[in-house]
């Protein structure tokens, strides 16, 4: 018989005669996988991946039974990695967690140490959570723009998928550095939320969203998707010359329906952001930026407070587009 004082509250998704079921249920604390550090979870996020994987209507689980959750946070309980020691603040993204290895969504984790960052001290874990993954890879993306170039003097900016996690911080990041943002969104309505965030414009996204020419007039120095397929295949397609296209999302298909004509006759540089496997250097500096660029006000505008026990029901709600901004997880409610 378990002990009940090891047991802990996680999101499990099983597979049975091939289909998903995601259920939150008690854990015992020795089927944790793996790994060199033990941390007590007090905050996670539900991410677009993480409503992939509970709904199962995305091939996000590599291996049943899977806890998901692509992002934590919380305090080191025990560590037997030389970085790291019992109470240490940390937090995590990526790295396969929530598919390959379980993740945030639960009360516990135990992780490789190497996958860890330390919490900037102006964050508390709620705050990591509310930036979570998707701050983390918009401010990702927006590096790489500015590393190959890119100033508020270059002319606007568009971001795809506005309304979503990356789209809403990306928005906040780019006006906070002085940049025009136009915002691409299928919810109108939210129009106030976006122009509050940063957003100068709002078009529709509609009009990205369909195939388009090979190559339109010209209309942005460079853009920030999360969507992919037809709608990246647009974007890159409307860039000026020498612009840059940020790519971190695939919200409407993996697919890239695209033309070679704008790389070759206006110099369009396409640039992949990956936020699973970045080295810890540049996952500091990302978060340092954010720690120091993001407004706790903002946070509060972009974000909204779930428990646990509410995210398999949000998870739907997430993948219908029913969600605006962040969803942040209270694992112990």
């Amino acid at each position: 018989m378990f002990d009940a004082m090891s047991m802990f509250n996680a999101i499990v998704v099983e597979q049975e005669n091939g289909r998903s079921n995601a259920s939150l249920k008690p854990v015992n604390e020795a089927s944790l996988p793996a790994g060199d550090v033990h941390i007590r979870i007090e905050w996670s996020t539900l991410n677009y991946k993480d409503a992939l994987a509970i709904t199962g209507k995305g091939s996000i689980v590599r291996h049943f039974p899977m806890v998901p959750g692509i992002d934590l946070a919380g305090v080191v309980e025990h560590s037997e990695h030389p970085e790291w020691r019992v109470g240490d603040r940390v937090l995590l993204n990526g790295w396969g967690i929530g598919e390959r290895h379980w993740g945030g969504l639960a009360q516990q984790a135990r992780v490789n140490g190497d996958w860890l960052t330390r919490m900037p001290e102006t964050l508390d874990c709620r705050q990591a959570m509310a930036i979570g993954t998707a701050g983390y890879t918009a401010m990702l993306s927006l590096l790489t723009l500015e590393r190959h170039g890119l100033t508020p003097a270059s002319g606007e900016v568009l971001v795809t998928g506005a309304n979503g996690g990356v789209g809403s911080f990306a928005i906040t990041l780019l006006a906070q550095r002085g940049y025009r943002v136009i915002a691409a969104t299928g919810r109108p309505q939210e129009a106030a939320f976006l122009e509050r965030l940063g957003a100068a414009e709002i078009i529709d996204r509609q009009s990205l969203s369909e195939p388009g020419k090979p190559l339109a007039k010209a209309r942005w120095a460079a853009a920030i998707d999360s969507v992919g397929s037809h709608t990246l295949a647009n974007v890159c397609a409307q860039i000026q010359p020498d612009g840059l296209v940020a790519a971190c999302g695939l919200a409407q298909g993996m697919d890239f329906p695209a033309s070679v004509a704008p790389f070759i006759l206006r110099g369009v540089s396409l640039l992949g952001i990956n936020s699973v496997t970045r080295p810890r250097e540049e996952r500091e500096r990302a978060w340092a930026r954010l720690a120091r660029d993001i407004d706790a006000a903002v946070l509060d505008e972009i974000s909204r407070d779930i428990g646990l026990s509410d995210a398999i029901e949000a998870a739907d709600q997430l993948l219908a587009g029913q969600v605006r901004g962040r969803l942040v997880v209270d694992v112990n409610r």
